[in-house]
């Protein structure tokens, strides 16, 4: 988005402003930097919660857009083709939508898992009268809580939903870890505007990044350091500065992809 639609979109919520919004949180929170780069208040318009969506919602996200616009935010779960499984609740709890949705978790044999286990998220739809949808694999992973929220529903809870698979590196010693161990690196600093990481394979990652000002030495070496402390020493980290990260042909923004099996 350039900072002309940017400033467009500000307007628009301005001038039109709503009780809520909806949209993904790489999306609102690049919103909610702009106004705060801009020295526009926006948390003056009324607005009552901010919905997201599609996306993984990050800490640093939700605190953006609740600071930004004077609201909380209200996180959704769901799928293209299995529709909205989960929805958060004013206590935090992302409750199942069970009265239509069965959700499993599975190892990798497809066994379920007990309740505070991760693993893949599976989902039998009851509402497809066109078409079974049965023990749909998400490639999300996820854990079930066997407690119950504390806003008082009887719905089931969604403890975490960690991400998607290809949200997850791997290390050069096969060890499996989710990409915030490399994503932290890269949000503390501040130079940094926005970046993207991409493990082509066990021995090559590529680390595309926006800057405010420039790639110095000293910062390139310091993500290469932390990068290979955490895949390896022999790792190829590949570091490149470009104008814009490019969105997925799905419209979403994805911080990691790894290509590794």
């Amino acid at each position: 988005m350039s900072e002309q639609k940017l400033d467009h979109f500000l307007g628009e919520l301005r001038a039109a402003p709503s009780r809520m919004f909806f949209g993904y949180p790489s999306a609102l929170s690049h919103i909610a930097r702009h106004a705060q780069a801009r020295g526009q208040r926006m948390d003056d318009l009324g607005i009552k919660v901010a919905f997201v969506t599609s996306e993984r919602l990050y800490d640093e996200q939700r605190q953006q857009i609740s600071k930004t616009f004077g609201c909380p935010v209200a996180n959704g779960y769901g799928g293209r083709d299995a529709g909205f499984i989960a929805h958060e609740c004013a206590e935090g709890g992302m409750h199942i939508t069970a009265e239509d949705i069965i959700v499993e978790i599975v190892d990798r044999q497809g066994v379920p898992l007990p309740c505070g286990e991760a693993g893949e998220i599976v989902v039998t739809h009851l509402s497809t009268g066109e078409f079974p949808f049965i023990r749909y694999r998400t490639g999300d992973i996820g854990i079930l809580d066997d407690g119950l929220c504390r806003c008082g529903r009887g719905l089931p809870v969604l403890k975490e939903i960690q991400g998607h698979s290809p949200d997850f590196v791997v290390a050069r010693d096969g060890t499996v870890m989710h990409g915030l161990a490399l994503i932290y690196i890269l949000r503390d600093l501040p130079e940094i505007r926005s970046f993207k990481i991409v493990q082509e394979s066990l021995a090559t990652t590529r680390v595309c990044v926006v800057t405010e000002s420039g790639l110095t030495r000293e910062m390139a070496a310091k993500i290469e350091r932390e990068f290979k402390a955490r895949l390896g020493k022999e790792v190829d980290i590949q570091i490149k500065e470009i104008a814009e990260i490019p969105l997925e042909n799905s419209g979403k923004f994805r911080y990691v992809v790894s290509n590794v099996p």
